[in-house]
C-alpha cells in the first residue's frame, strides 16, 4: 500500500474535510501519506520544480497527476458493515428486486438453485423484505417447501435478525410446537402454535450451528472479489461488526491483503458468542491500529430492527396496541462485554435501533469513565433510529459516538410507513439534532442487512441524508436534513472519528492518502443526481487501486 516516489496531484477540486483548510486544488504524497496539501499557486518551490521536470524529463523523481478539474474528497470510511457475509452472501440467492419481487419469485429462485445441487445440502439467500414482496407478508416454511422439501432451505432477511428456514432446515435444528422461545428471540408460530419457519433475533442462531461452513480459502477468494467492488466506490477504510457465529475474520482479512486487498479493517467481535469462553482472548497485538487489519473491540446487539418489527421503541409499533419490540442482550452480556473492553482498553459498539434499547445502552455507557485513549470513543452506538433527546444530550456529553445509516429509510420506506406511520417515520434518524448538540456522529450501510440491491453504495444514503426523501418518493423528515458538504463529512472524518480510525477521513498533512476522483461535483449537483455520481478513480496510500 505505500509509495516511497513523491507523488504530486494538481487541478482537481479537493475537498478536504478538514474545517481548518476545506478546500485545495493540489496535494503531494509520500510513502502513502499526504505530506503537503494546499493552493498550487502557493506549493512550496521543490514541488513546483519537480512538475517542470516531470514536464520536461518525465522519467523524473516525481510522478505528477492532473486530476483535471475534477472533484476529490476523502475515501469514504463505512464504518458498519459485515464484509465477509457480504463476500459469501453475493453467492446467495439475492431475495430482493430486480431479481425476486414475490415470495413466488423466491420459491422459483429456490426451485432452480435445487436443480443445481444434490438434495440435502443447504440452499441459502438473504434480502427479503416483507414489505418489498408483492405479497406483504414473509415467506413461511410452507412457501420454501413447495421451492425444495427435500433439502434445508434457510433466507435471511434483509435486516440479518429474522430467518426464514423450511420444514427441514427445522427438522434438522429440533425445533417444534414444544421448543420454547430462547432469550431474546422468538419463533414465530401459527394459531395452531406451528412454528411458521420465522425465527427472530436469537432465535435465528438455533439454525447456524448447522449451516455449512466455507473454508478460509473461499471466504479469501469472496472478499477479494468484494475488495474491487468496495474500491469501485471510492469506500478505502470499513468496520466488520462481526459475524454470526464464533469465526474469527482477522485472519481472512489477513490472507487476503497478502492477495491484494487494499482496505484498512477494524474488526468487532460479537459478543453472543465469546461472553461464555473463558478462554477468549484477542492477542493484545491486534489491537494496534497502526495496522492494516485490526481488532477494533467487541459488539453487543441490544435489540432487532424497525423494519422486522423488533427494534425496543418506547410506544407500540403502528397498528398495534402492545407490540413493542424485543430486547435481545441480557444483562450478563452487557456487563460481561464492559468488563473486557475496560480490561483491554477497547472499543465497545451496541446495536440500539429502538428508543428504549438506545437509552438502556446509553445509561449503561455514562456510568463509566472513559477506557480509551481521547481519539477513540469508548463507547460507540449502532443505527440510533429513534433516539430520545435525552439520550442525544447523554452521549453528546460523554463522549459517546453514533454510527448511522441513512439508506435505511431510503431504501425500507414502505416498511416504516407500515410499522411506524408517516408522522414517527419523520422522526426517525435525527441527524440535525445529534450534530447541533454536538455528537459524532458517522455514516454507514450495514450492507449487506440493507434492502438495496448494491449495498454498499454510499451514494444513495448520502442523497436521502440531504433530502431526506425515500427512493419511493416518501417524506423521511425534512427538517433534519444535511447539506451535502455535511454528508460528505460524516461519510469520511465522522465515521473514521466515531470509528476511533487514526491519520484517517481528512487529506490533510500527516495523514494516510486515501481519497477518491468523482465523476462529477457532488458539492455543486441537484440534490435529487447524488446517487448518480460515480467514481473515477480510488486511491489507498497514494496508490491508484482502481479506475472505472
Amino acid at each position: 500500500m505505500k509509495q516511497t516516489q513523491k507523488h504530486i496531484f494538481i487541478n482537481g477540486k479537493i475537498f478536504t474535510a478538514d474545517d481548518t483548510f476545506p478546500f485545495a486544488d493540489s496535494m503531494v504524497t509520500e510513502k502513502g501519506r499526504i505530506i503537503w496539501i494546499g493552493e498550487k499557486a502557493s506549493m512550496p518551490r521543490e514541488y513546483a520544480e519537480a512538475i517542470s521536470a516531470q514536464i520536461n524529463t518525465p522519467a523524473g523523481c516525481c510522478d505528477v497527476t492532473d486530476l483535471k478539474g475534477r472533484r476529490v474528497i476523502p475515501g469514504f470510511v463505512d464504518a458498519h458493515m459485515h464484509p465477509v457475509m457480504l463476500a459469501d452472501f453475493r453467492k446467495k440467492i439475492t431475495a430482493m428486486p430486480p431479481e425476486i419481487n414475490s415470495i413466488e419469485d423466491l420459491v422459483e429462485a429456490v426451485r432452480e438453485r435445487r436443480k443445481q445441487q444434490a438434495p440435502g445440502e443447504w440452499i441459502e439467500g438473504w434480502g427479503y423484505d416483507e414489505q418489498g414482496l408483492l405479497e406483504k407478508r414473509s415467506p413461511t416454511r410452507y412457501d420454501l417447501d413447495r421451492g425444495c422439501s427435500d433439502s434445508p432451505v434457510s433466507i435471511m432477511r434483509t435486516c440479518a435478525h429474522i430467518r426464514c428456514v423450511n420444514s427441514m432446515a427445522l427438522r434438522l435444528a429440533g425445533i417444534d410446537r414444544n421448543t420454547p422461545d430462547p432469550p431474546g428471540g422468538e419463533i414465530e408460530r401459527d394459531e395452531n402454535g406451528e412454528p411458521t419457519g420465522v425465527l427472530k433475533e436469537n432465535a435465528r442462531n438455533l439454525i447456524a450451528p448447522l449451516l455449512p461452513q466455507e473454508s478460509v480459502e473461499q471466504h479469501v477468494d469472496n472478499l477479494l472479489e468484494l475488495g474491487g467492488v468496495l474500491t469501485s466506490q471510492g469506500i478505502t477504510t470499513i468496520c466488520d461488526m462481526g459475524n454470526l457465529d464464533e469465526s474469527d475474520n482477522i485472519p481472512v482479512y489477513e490472507a487476503a491483503a497478502k492477495q491484494g486487498f487494499h482496505q484498512r479493517v477494524g474488526v468487532y467481535y460479537m459478543w453472543d458468542f465469546f461472553a461464555d469462553n473463558k478462554d477468549f482472548r484477542i492477542p493484545p497485538e491486534r489491537f494496534d491500529r497502526k495496522r492494516q487489519i485490526f481488532a477494533a473491540g467487541l459488539k453487543l446487539i441490544g435489540d432487532g430492527s424497525i423494519s422486522g418489527r423488533t427494534a425496543w421503541m418506547n410506544r407500540p409499533y403502528y397498528g398495534s396496541e402492545d407490540e413493542y419490540g424485543i430486547s435481545v442482550c441480557s444483562d450478563h452480556l452487557v456487563e460481561t462485554a464492559v468488563a473486557f473492553c475496560k480490561e483491554n482498553h477497547c472499543q465497545l459498539s451496541m446495536h440500539a435501533m429502538g428508543t428504549r434499547a438506545v437509552s438502556r445502552m446509553i445509561d449503561r455507557a455514562c456510568l463509566e469513565d472513559p477506557w480509551t485513549s481521547p481519539e477513540i470513543p469508548y463507547v460507540r452506538v449502532e443505527h440510533v433510529t429513534d433516539p430520545s433527546e435525552e439520550s442525544i444530550r447523554k452521549a453528546a456529553e460523554h463522549g459517546i459516538s453514533f454510527v448511522s445509516q441513512p439508506i435505511f429509510p431510503y431504501a425500507e420506506s414502505k416498511s416504516y410507513l407500515s410499522n411506524l406511520g408517516a408522522e414517527w417515520m419523520k422522526q426517525c434518524y435525527p441527524y440535525k439534532k445529534m450534530l447541533d448538540a454536538g455528537v459524532t456522529l458517522g455514516f454507514s450501510t450495514d450492507a449487506p442487512a440493507t434492502f438495496w440491491s448494491d449495498p454498499s453504495d454510499p451514494f444513495p444514503g448520502l442523497k436521502l441524508a440531504v433530502t431526506r426523501t425515500a427512493a419511493d418518493g416518501t417524506d423521511c423528515g425534512k427538517d433534519q436534513a444535511v447539506d451535502i458538504t455535511t454528508a460528505v463529512k460524516l461519510y469520511t472524518k465522522g465515521a473514521a472519528l466515531a470509528a476511533g480510525f487514526p491519520d484517517t477521513g481528512i487529506l490533510k498533512s500527516g495523514y494516510h492518502a486515501d481519497f477518491a476522483v468523482l465523476s462529477d461535483d457532488i458539492l455543486n449537483i441537484p440534490a435529487e443526481d447524488i446517487d448518480k455520481v460515480k467514481v473515477v478513480q480510488t486511491y489507498i496510500g497514494g496508490r491508484c487501486v482502481y479506475e472505472r
